[in-house]
């Protein structure tokens, strides 16, 4: 049987960033994939500061990119439209068929064994070790690493349970003729007509990603959302080059993190920003402590390497959820209080540049009373219809 004192599985941004902060530090790391990259995913792909931070730490030279955005164009339900712009990069955006790809080089050029191509078909915990049992033969690991994304197997084992769940739907359009100028550098959000709704249009060079989130419950309505923003963004004359969609899943507050010797990371673990639903940067910290702490406490009791884990978790990301999730529901009150604040007022447009680049995070800006008080006193009224002028 092969033996590794940590098994990664699954190679996106969490399982890569695990392996390499694992592989870093001079242990025997593997990292399994059903997927060989490249491979397509859907995702906006939008690379904040957190996100690049944290990559910075785990590879050599820059990330692959497709667009440095400086401008941001609002609406609220497709109405009351308003255009921001930055001097310099609010965010990044990547195609994630290259983001995941250079993330698992770069955890190979640490040191990982990469098996890609190859599915786990179960996971047996044991006193010493784990047995995890693939379609070509059983590996033992000292520790394991579930960063297997929304539908993951060790998710299930470990028993994470859901505050929310919502459905994402996105359409990868090619870029040709007018539209890749005018969005070359310019991300689109609309705050949308569902609960809790918003969606987006984020360049890619050559292509564009549109896509809507909503709470899980209503696809048909859902659809008709990503159709009425396309059309009224004027992308309806544009090739499909991907159709797709998603759930994102979002943990309880006391939904385990781990069990035993496997630690859970990124979207295995419901660990996204509620309100945004943003994943990427939430994947690569994630796996980064899970892959540090595999490392930290591989001859430590299970129970050490556990509570390890939560407190370091419990110090930003857990944080920024819990925040995150205040500013959710008081967003699906009153998503035009919302928008006037980001879209029309300095303050507003200032914070959201801030909270993209890293410079501060939901949890930091929690801690100001005036942030406190303004988020507790939006209620009432939630959105009505999309209205779809541009």
């Amino acid at each position: 049987m092969e033996h590794f004192d940590v098994v990664v599985v699954g190679a996106g941004p969490a399982g890569s960033a695990a392996a390499a902060a694992a592989a870093q530090r001079g242990v025997s790391v593997l990292l399994l994939d059903k997927a060989e990259h490249p491979r397509y995913k859907t995702c906006g792909g939008g690379l904040i500061g957190p996100t690049l931070g944290t990559v910075a730490g785990l590879a050599a030279g820059e990330p692959p990119t497709r667009a440095a955005v400086h401008s941001v164009s609002f609406t609220l339900r497709g109405q009351a439209a308003r255009l921001r712009q930055s001097g310099t990069p609010v965010f990044r955006t990547a195609a994630r068929s290259e983001f995941d790809a250079w993330l698992a080089k770069a955890a190979e050029d640490a040191g990982a064994t990469a098996h890609l191509g190859r599915s786990v078909t179960g996971v047996e915990e044991h006193d010493t070790h784990v047995e995890v049992r693939t379609d070509r033969g059983a590996i033992r690991a000292g520790t394991v690493v579930g960063a297997d994304g929304t539908s993951s197997k060790l998710a299930r084992l470990v028993g994470v349970h859901l505050a929310h769940v919502d459905l994402g739907l996105e359409l990868e359009l090619a870029a040709e003729g007018p539209a890749a100028e005018r969005w070359r550098d310019r991300v689109h959000l609309d705050w949308g007509p569902l609960p809790g709704s918003y969606g987006w249009v984020f360049p890619k060079g050559d292509g564009l990603t549109v896509g809507v989130i909503a709470a899980k419950g209503a696809p048909v309505d859902t659809r008709r959302y990503l159709e009425l923003l396309v059309e009224a963004q004027g992308l309806s004359g544009l090739r499909v080059l991907h159709d797709s969609g998603h759930l994102t899943r979002c943990r309880a507050g006391d939904s385990p993190l781990g069990r035993g010797r496997i630690l859970l990371a990124g979207d295995a673990a419901g660990l996204l920003e509620p309100w945004t639903r943003e994943g990427i940067s939430f994947a690569v910290r994630s796996g980064a402590a899970a892959g540090r702490l595999a490392v930290a406490h591989l001859a430590s009791e299970t129970t050490v390497r556990q509570i390890a884990y939560r407190h370091t978790l419990e110090a930003d990301l857990l944080a920024e959820m819990a925040a995150g999730e205040r500013c959710r529901r008081a967003f699906e009150r009153r998503p035009g209080a919302f928008h006037h604040l980001i879209a029309r007022t300095d303050v507003g447009w200032g914070q959201f540049c801030r909270l993209a680049r890293g410079e501060t995070n939901l949890a930091r800006a929690w801690q100001r009373l005036p942030v406190r008080a303004g988020v507790g006193a939006l209620g009432g009224v939630r959105a009505d219809g999309f209205r779809g002028a541009r």
